[in-house]
């Protein structure tokens, strides 16, 4: 396993117009970090340039200290996991295993071996003499991961591996992957545009949009404090609720609804000299009865039910703006029924609406 530094990372096509602005980041031995972001954001394009892909505009990329620029691919001592698994149909799944290695001249000893604890780590040693035709699509990825593991290199890359698969098998897979990285102990960088896969397997995540990265934290910092208005938007299912609002003597007003802010978030949002502001707060922070003392109470009007099973979903109308309340799975007011909700008060966000950032 090894460290990977990002530091000014540019990518241009023609020169004049970046797709990738200057990104930074730090992966630490061994750490699990996740890229993702909604299609387009450059996650897949950051990846690549890592691998060696896709030529780096600026900056530098660097693996276990060695700046790796102009290296080819090969020379990166990377193993890379695409979306597609990229087998060989004509060769049964042993093969397909043991084909990077046999053209590294590895001895044939040798590969049986790490073919074998491979499958075995994997649990599909029994199925080696199959060709990927006869494999479901878990099966095929578990195989084209088999074929990272036994080259034993310093750095995993992922590009979106289980967008292929249905509900139940990326949420397996995600789970065999993530204990995967507990057993081998591996550098993984991971793309996804799937932010519940990002939230459970990463041990940090860098969000990136439109080519730049937004914050680059923990999972639990990511959901509870965000950086960023897209980062908060962009996170948590549903995400958080965004309002547009004005700040009046410590109160955010959502147009005829006010809520009485911290103290300490009402002085930043001051101190901001923003006349352009945004309110956040996340739906499990939206209760029906109180539960702590300092919960503020807020009038509301119940406009949609979203029943899930396990819980509801609660469209409300707060003010001049409409917000979703995760509510139990009992709940049936109907839409036009007025009541009271209360909100958090440590879980309430600011943001400047007009560069984004939380304040």
């Amino acid at each position: 396993m090894a460290a990977v530094d990002l530091k000014g990372v540019v990518k241009s096509y023609d020169g004049k117009l970046n797709v990738i602005h200057g990104i930074d980041l730090q992966i630490q031995h061994g750490e699990f970090v996740v890229f993702v972001g909604p299609s387009g954001c450059g996650k897949s394009t950051l990846l690549r340039m890592i691998a060696g892909l896709e030529t780096i505009s600026g900056g530098e990329v660097s693996i276990d200290g060695h700046v790796v620029n102009d290296l080819p691919p090969r020379a990166r001592d990377i193993a890379m996991v695409f979306q597609d698994y990229a087998l060989y149909p004509h060769k049964n799944l042993y093969d397909n295993m043991a084909f990077g290695l046999r053209l590294r001249k590895t001895p044939e000893a040798e590969i049986k071996q790490r073919v074998m604890d491979a499958a075995k780590l994997l649990k599909i040693d029994h199925m080696l003499e199959r060709k990927p035709a006869a494999l479901s699509g878990g099966q095929r990825q578990r195989v084209a991961i088999g074929r990272a593991i036994v080259r034993q290199p310093k750095v995993f890359l992922f590009d979106e591996p289980l967008s292929n698969l249905d509900a139940q098998l990326r949420h397996e897979m995600r789970s065999e992957i993530k204990r995967l990285h507990q057993r081998l102990g591996a550098t993984i960088i991971y793309v996804t545009h799937d932010q519940v896969e990002a939230m459970t397997m990463a041990d940090r995540i860098a969000v990136l949009s439109a080519g730049k990265k937004m914050q680059y934290d923990t999972p639990d910092n990511i959901y509870n404090r965000p950086a960023a208005v897209f980062v908060a938007g962009f996170t948590g299912a549903p995400p958080m609720n965004l309002a547009d609002c004005t700040l009046t003597s410590g109160r955010a007003d959502l147009g005829g609804t006010q809520i009485v802010l911290p103290p300490e978030l009402a002085a930043r949002g001051s101190a901001s000299g923003s006349a352009k502001l945004k309110f956040g707060i996340r739906p499990e922070n939206i209760t029906l009865s109180r539960l702590s003392p300092s919960d503020l109470e807020v009038p509301a009007e119940v406009s949609l039910l979203e029943p899930l099973g396990a819980e509801t979903l609660v469209s409300l109308k707060i003010g001049a703006t409409e917000m979703v309340s995760r509510c139990n799975a009992a709940f049936r007011d109907p839409p036009g029924t007025r009541l009271a909700v209360h909100m958090n008060p440590r879980h309430l966000h600011l943001f400047d609406a007009t560069t984004g950032a939380a304040l």
